[in-house]
């Protein structure tokens, strides 16, 4: 399978996605500490096609799901529906993703599966065709059940690619992959307002071109990703110590309160994102009394400024630390969120969910790299946890907001959200994980030397 030229591991029939990988010895002499470098990928460079491919294809997963919650005014209305039963949508949507991505995540550090993007597309597929001729309301629950399945197949695994494909630039990678997603989850309102408020719920069928042109799209990352696996299992042969058997460089308890503090925040984030998301267009129809494509309009909108915060979250993480973007995007919101639910203006309306948007989405590449580099080596078990506790919070919260203002009204939903970001002040508790790596290599390299 290898051929040696010159300390260069050459690896054949790479085609458009080919790599090489670059030493300055052979492999025969390779320390565990070179093998570190598996976790930048298989280059040591980053493979922006990969990352390009990856993130287009989270526009695509996004674009089908943000539809969901977009279509809820024209499923109230042909269901005859409170917002309760909407929230429970949202809740069996958000359980079905969140239940399995964290299995499907500690599964897929162990056994890697290469075209498991493609078939968690499927599923998707299966679900949007269900939910456009859906002509009762346990259908929509199966479909998006079916939509959820495809979602925690999707995002644990293909954080793993991106991981892969970072080249060490792991911020930037997770930012340039979850940018795809913002962007779908913005394009995803827009379409059905245009193409499916007027024309009825079965226009949806038309849309499942978008997951047969993804799965046609994963086919060759999943060549790639194969190979990959084939060059890791190789190297594998040679160290006493596997990726997913490195340590931390944390003490067990500290690790453990650092992970309960970045939870925390992501409850603090999805549960004010689940106000927004899932209610939003309710809650400028009630007190602007705007047409619904007006308000899918103003959702479009917001999850245009999410796109752009996400994008600008992760390379920022990079270069000054990501407990500081953590700092700023979590409380550094609270003023806004709070101003939100008393503002009078329609457009001062929307220019603060921009802001908030805008602000807010920062944190969460932030956070799972912080959390993926507590934890080295469990990649893709800890974006299945991080990616299925947002979305379990997401759907519960949903389910009870939906109640909330059922009982209460929208605009006290908005109200009693607004004083989530104060959570943020619970990355006070945050270790320097720069100091404590260093600390961790400088221990690492004097035992060596004994």
């Amino acid at each position: 399978m290898e051929c040696y030229n010159q300390g260069r591991l050459e690896i054949p029939e790479a085609g458009v996605l080919s790599t090489q990988v670059s030493y300055l010895h052979p492999i025969s002499t390779l320390t565990k500490n070179n093998m570190s470098t598996l976790t930048r990928g298989i280059t040591g460079k980053i493979s922006v096609t990969v990352l390009v491919t990856l993130s287009l294809f989270h526009l695509l997963n996004d674009t089908l799901q943000s539809m969901i919650s977009a279509m809820y005014p024209m499923i109230r209305d042909s269901l005859s529906l409170s917002l309760g039963s909407i929230g429970l949508i949202t809740l069996v949507y958000q359980v079905a993703a969140s239940i399995f991505q964290p299995m499907i995540g500690w599964y897929a550090d162990r056994y890697p599966q290469p075209y498991a993007l493609p078939f968690g597309m499927g599923t998707t597929l299966i679900g949007v065709m269900i939910l456009a001729f859906a002509p009762n309301y346990f259908s929509v629950l199966i479909a998006v059940v079916l939509i959820g399945i495809g979602s925690a197949v999707f995002h644990p695994e293909a954080s793993r690619l991106a991981y892969l494909a970072s080249g060490g630039r792991f911020g930037f990678a997770q930012s340039l992959f979850q940018v795809g997603g913002n962007f779908g989850s913005s394009l995803g309102p827009l379409l059905v307002a245009v193409f499916v408020t007027h024309t009825g719920q079965k226009t949806l069928a038309w849309f499942a071109v978008i997951p047969l042109t993804a799965i046609a799209m994963m086919l060759p990352i999943g060549q790639w990703y194969r190979r990959q696996l084939q060059v890791i299992r190789e190297r594998r042969k040679i160290e006493a110590v596997t990726d997913t058997d490195k340590p931390s460089p944390l003490p067990t308890g500290s690790v453990i309160v650092a992970l309960c503090v970045l939870l925390t925040l992501i409850f603090s984030k999805y549960v004010y994102w689940a106000s927004l998301g899932t209610y939003y267009t309710f809650y400028l129809m009630e007190r602007f009394h705007v047409s619904v494509p007006v308000a899918q309009f103003c959702l479009a909108l917001f999850s245009l400024s999410v796109a752009t915060g996400t994008i600008i979250g992760g390379p920022i993480g990079d270069r000054i630390g990501r407990k500081y973007v953590i700092w700023v995007s979590i409380l550094g919101v609270a003023p806004w969120t709070m101003l939100l639910p008393y503002v009078e203006s329609l457009w001062l309306t929307c220019v603060l969910t921009v802001l908030i948007g805008l602000i807010l989405a920062s944190a969460f590449s932030a956070i799972l790299i912080y959390a993926q580099e507590l934890l080295p080596g469990k990649v893709g078990m800890i974006a299945g946890l991080f990616f299925g506790f947002a979305f379990g919070i997401a759907g519960i919260s949903s389910a009870i907001l939906g109640q909330v203002a059922d009982r209460y009204g929208i605009i006290f939903v908005y109200q009693i959200c607004s004083y989530l970001p104060l959570l943020g002040i619970v990355t006070v508790f945050l270790p320097n994980l720069k100091k404590s790596q260093r600390f961790f290599q400088e221990k690492q390299e004097k035992s060596q030397k004994f």
